[in-house]
């Protein structure tokens, strides 16, 4: 995803606008979009912001668990994936093999392979 339009590029097609010129001709002028401006536009009569939103920032629903999962981890060590998820359902915790396995990552868990075992 490309990087959100400048504050200044978005006030400078707001004051145009609003001097008088259309959003088309707007969107010409600054060679941008006209769905951008219409956007911007809209954004700033509804909030008085037309300053881009916030990106990314997503958060796992596994973190609320974050205790649990990190304890189960410290008295089994040697456990699977599988086998941490079929626990996590008998609580009724909602979630996947992939999605434990980035929870161990963002936790900087790792599972190393045992010499013994080669």
């Amino acid at each position: 995803m490309g990087k959100p339009y400048s504050d200044d590029l978005r006030a400078r097609a707001i004051a145009i606008v609003e001097g008088g010129a259309s959003r088309h001709e707007v969107a010409a002028l600054l060679e941008v979009a006209p769905s951008s401006v219409i956007k911007w536009l809209r954004r700033w009569r509804d909030d008085k912001n037309s300053a881009a939103k916030p990106t990314g920032g997503s958060v796992s629903p596994l973190e609320k668990h974050t205790g649990w999962l990190l304890m189960l981890v410290a008295e089994h060590p040697d456990m699977t994936l599988d086998e941490a998820v079929a626990l996590m359902r008998k609580r009724r915790i909602a979630g996947s093999r992939s999605a434990l396995s980035r929870f161990f990552i963002r936790h900087k868990i790792t599972f190393k392979k045992k010499p013994a075992r080669s």
